[in-house]
């Protein structure tokens, strides 16, 4: 009878007093960062995903498009004429179109305010392979400790269904009370297996990120959770420096570019040509000038279509910073609750599991209790143990959704941006 007591203590020991957890990184929890292993590994992801690389040749195909729209639109033409009839000429000639309208400022204003939402969507894309990447660690790492836990359970349910069948044939125990130790015994298996597969599926959404990695290689989160910055008080500021904020803003400013564009391209360009030449035996110069004429169509639906874009710009980039606004709002209530969970059960919740083990295996050596009692208030033991593993995952989670919706992933591993 002594055997299942002693596994259980050592069992719930181990799951109660991690020795992962208990390595923290005290500069970790000091500066509120995560630690140099997390954050050279997730660099190392970010900068090799498929996706932050392709963000990253959109944003050079940006710089490369202002560049092309900075340069001059029209090129010069050269011309030659020679013609030969009763006089013989000869000419050579040279035309530009001069860009009266300012035209080419206009389009490089247009190109760099497109480039610019381009950036802030690279950046984006990299905060969100991050945050992916973080939240399938933390699924791991919790779908380790709950795999642990099933095993503990079985192993535990195990030792319970063997003594209840010496019981029995000893008559000390009626069918009914077997039957529940059995029931129990395969309840246990059923979780182990279950667990097995929720890590299975916890490793994939870390190896869609980084397949040719290991398990044994993926860093582990600080045990300590941080405390929300004192920049959490300024929501407005965070908010409008989110790359989904700003990629809207410069669409705005894009939208203002172009109207300006399409105003400018209701201004004809002149084309100013120079000829020289000889006819007869004679030398020629001349000079010709030739303006369009916008007189059947003058380009006025193409500044009223500019300016409506203009408008649902605006009122684009409006509904995304109320929408960032509120994301920010309702991560950090998430977060605080979630937090302020965890620390209650980090205070009382610890303690009392292991007061209530120790009190449960007195009042069973006592025989102040049955099998049967002992069995469920076990049970209800390990499920406590399970729901605190689900509490601080819902906390990992709240503080990724935090760090994305504040714009601070960069801030928490350490660095001005990845």
């Amino acid at each position: 009878m002594q055997k299942p007591l002693c596994g259980l203590t050592l069992f719930l020991g181990g799951l109660i007093f991690n020795p992962c957890a208990a390595q923290v990184d005290e500069t970790t929890i000091e500066t509120g960062r995560a630690d140099l292993e997390l954050i050279q590994f997730v660099q190392s992801v970010v900068d090799s995903n498929p996706r932050v690389q392709a963000a990253r040749s959109a944003l050079d195909a940006s710089g490369a498009y202002r560049d092309a729209a900075s340069r001059p639109l029209y090129n010069p033409e050269l011309s030659l004429d020679a013609e030969n009839s009763d006089t013989d000429t000869r000419a050579v000639g040279i035309s530009q179109t001069l860009d009266w309208g300012g035209k080419r400022k206009a389009r490089t204003a247009v190109a760099e305010s497109d480039r610019l939402v381009v950036e802030a969507e690279y950046l984006a894309a990299r905060w969100a392979v991050t945050v992916e990447l973080l939240d399938g660690l933390a699924q791991h790492q919790t779908g380790l400790e709950r795999e642990s836990l099933a095993e503990a359970r079985r192993a535990l349910m195990d030792d319970f269904a063997s003594l209840a069948k010496r019981r029995f044939e000893a008559g000390d125990l009626n069918q009914v009370e077997l039957s529940l130790a059995t029931l129990a015994f395969m309840d246990a298996r059923i979780q182990k297996a279950t667990a097995g597969a929720a890590l299975a599926e916890a490793r994939q959404s870390v190896r869609n990120l980084t397949p040719r990695s290991s398990p044994e290689q993926w860093p582990t989160l600080p045990a300590q959770m941080p405390e929300l910055p004192q920049s959490a008080t300024d929501p407005q500021s965070l908010v409008l420096a989110l790359p989904d904020v700003l990629a809207a803003r410069r669409q705005v400013e894009t939208a203002n570019a172009t109207v300006t564009l399409r105003e400018r391209e209701r201004r004809p360009d002149p084309t100013v040509s120079l000829a020289g030449g000889r006819e007869s035996g004679e030398s020629l110069v001349g000079v010709n000038v030739t303006i369009p004429l916008f007189v059947r169509n003058r380009f006025n639906h193409e500044v009223t279509a500019a300016m409506a874009e203009r408008s649902q710009a605006k009122q684009i980039s409006n509904d995304v910073m109320q929408r960032a606004y509120a994301r920010l709002t309702s991560a950090a209530e998430r977060f605080e609750l979630s937090r302020g969970a965890w620390g209650d059960w980090e205070l009382t919740g610890q303690s009392s599991l292991t007061s209530q083990t120790e009190q449960l295996q007195k009042l069973w050596q006592a025989g102040e209790i049955s099998t049967t009692d002992y069995l469920v208030q076990l049970r209800q033991t390990l499920d406590v143990q399970e729901s605190a593993l689900d509490l601080r995952q819902a906390l990992w989670r709240a503080w990724f959704e935090w760090l994305w919706a504040s714009g601070q992933v960069d801030a928490w591993l350490g660095q001005g941006a990845l």
